[in-house]
């Protein structure tokens, strides 16, 4: 019984009826492709090769009893070249406009790089401090100096 249960637990998952609905909507994609090649493609194929209406008719005997059928593996390969192209679309469709990238959020600095900032920081201040002290000094000293050459 608990088997069961797992596999309709299973199929009631989303991911499994998008699956089905996929391969539905594959299956018809693949009806109107094949019938793209074989009533559009194949008849002007045909016609510059020769071959007639139709790619399956197209094949070569080197031999009496050995043919190869180039016609259908070209019928196949178009149909595949069709099917590739449109997928290759409907991905970047998606990807663009559907499919938000997830803008990536900056990495949390490490202890070590925060702590090595707080150093920075405190020995900027300290600079300050020392530079703005010795500029003081320097025009008191400054200033003694002159009130002693003024006398």
């Amino acid at each position: 019984m608990h088997f069961v249960k797992e596999f309709k637990a299973f199929i009631n998952r989303g991911n499994m009826i998008d699956l089905a609905i996929g391969v539905i909507i594959g299956g018809a994609f693949s009806g109107l492709v094949k019938s793209l090649t074989t009533n559009l493609i194949n008849p002007l194929v045909g016609f510059f090769t020769g071959g007639g209406n139709d790619l399956d008719s197209l094949k070569w005997v080197p031999y009496k009893h050995l043919t190869f059928k180039y016609g259908a593996f070209l019928n196949d390969v178009i149909n595949f070249l069709i099917t590739a192209f449109v997928v290759f679309l409907l991905i970047k469709i998606i990807s663009k406009y559907i499919i938000k990238p997830k803008q990536k959020a900056a990495p949390a600095p490490s202890d070590e790089l925060l702590v090595l900032q707080d150093i920075k920081k405190i020995l900027a201040d300290q600079q300050k401090t020392t530079s703005t002290q010795t500029a003081t000094t320097t025009d008191a000293t400054d200033s003694q100096s002159q009130s002693a050459s003024d006398k």
